[in-house]
C-alpha cells in the first residue's frame, strides 16, 4: 500500500469521525456540559460582580469602597425588574486602621449543605479581600427559593458573614 492511499484513508477516517461528533452534537445526542460563568469588574471606588444564587438565578453584587456598603440585587424571573435586595456594611469586618481601604471582590460557587428550611444559603459566596491588611472575608446570601419562584418580592435582607482569614501575615509598609 502506497503512502498516498494510506494518507487518503487516514484523512477519510478522521473526516468521518469529526463529522460524526458534529452530527451527534447538532442532533442533541452527544452529552453536554453546561458552562457557568461569573464576571467582575472594578473601577476607582467600586466593583461589581455576578454569581449564582439558585438554579438558573443570578445576583448582581456591588461594593462601594468609600462607604463599605456591599449590596446585591436579583432580577425577578416573572416580570421585569429586581425583586430581591440585600445590603451589609463590610467596614466593621476589616481592621483597616481608619485608612483608605483597597478592596478586591470575586464570587465563587459554594456547595455548602443548604438544609431543608425555607431560607437557605445561596449557591455562591462573595469573597472580599482588603489589600492593605491582607484580610479576606467570605459572605453568602440567605435565599428563599419558594418565595422567589412564586414571583413574590423577597423582604430586604442582609449578607451572612461566613468566615474571615488572614492572607498576608507580614506587615507591608507603603513606599
Amino acid at each position: 500500500m502506497s503512502w498516498a492511499t494510506n494518507s487518503r484513508a487516514t484523512y477519510l477516517t478522521v473526516g468521518l469521525a469529526i463529522g460524526l461528533v458534529i452530527g451527534l452534537n447538532f442532533a442533541g445526542l452527544w452529552p453536554t456540559t453546561p458552562l457557568h460563568a461569573t464576571a467582575s469588574m472594578g473601577a476607582d471606588n467600586f466593583v461589581i460582580a455576578t454569581g449564582p444564587v439558585d438554579d438558573g438565578v443570578e445576583a448582581l453584587y456591588f461594593l462601594d469602597f468609600l462607604t463599605g456598603d456591599l449590596r446585591a440585587a436579583v432580577l425577578n424571573q416573572r416580570s421585569p425588574g429586581f425583586s430581591a435586595f440585600f445590603e451589609y456594611n463590610i467596614a466593621q469586618d476589616f481592621n483597616a486602621g481608619g485608612g483608605n481601604p483597597k478592596y478586591l471582590m470575586v464570587t465563587g460557587v459554594a456547595n455548602i449543605p443548604r438544609g431543608a428550611g425555607n431560607t437557605q444559603l445561596a449557591t455562591s459566596a462573595v469573597y472580599v479581600a482588603e489589600a492593605t491588611t491582607g484580610q479576606l472575608v467570605a459572605y453568602m446570601l440567605p435565599w428563599n427559593s419558594s418565595v422567589y419562584r412564586a414571583g413574590k418580592p423577597l423582604p430586604r435582607g442582609t449578607f451572612y458573614k461566613v468566615d474571615t482569614i488572614q492572607l498576608r501575615t507580614a506587615f507591608v509598609r507603603d513606599q
